[in-house]
């Protein structure tokens, strides 16, 4: 299956809720590529940015599981290439 490098934005508005983000993350972690959190204490928010490395079907779902947490918010960008198209130019 082809993989397509991605991006999900989540905005975590119910702190309480990270334990439950978080460990969708480590769900589908060997498909993770790096991610980079902000607290924004200020706002009462977190601010997690996931870049991933996978097929279509598997940001799909991390995605999905995320915007079903009450309190949070995703939206995700995915790259125009698969890899193997990357390759062949």
């Amino acid at each position: 299956m082809e993989s397509r490098i991605s991006v999900i934005s989540i905005i975590v508005e119910d702190t309480e809720k990270s334990a439950e983000v978080n460990e969708l993350l480590h769900e589908f972690g060997s498909f993770i590529v790096g991610r980079m959190g902000i607290p924004y204490k200020e706002r009462g928010v977190s601010i997690i940015c996931v870049v991933l490395d996978a097929p279509g079907d598997i940001t799909s779902s991390l995605s999905g599981k995320l915007g079903m947490i009450r309190g949070v918010s995703t939206k995700t960008i995915v790259a125009k290439q698969n890899r193997k198209e990357e390759a062949i130019k």
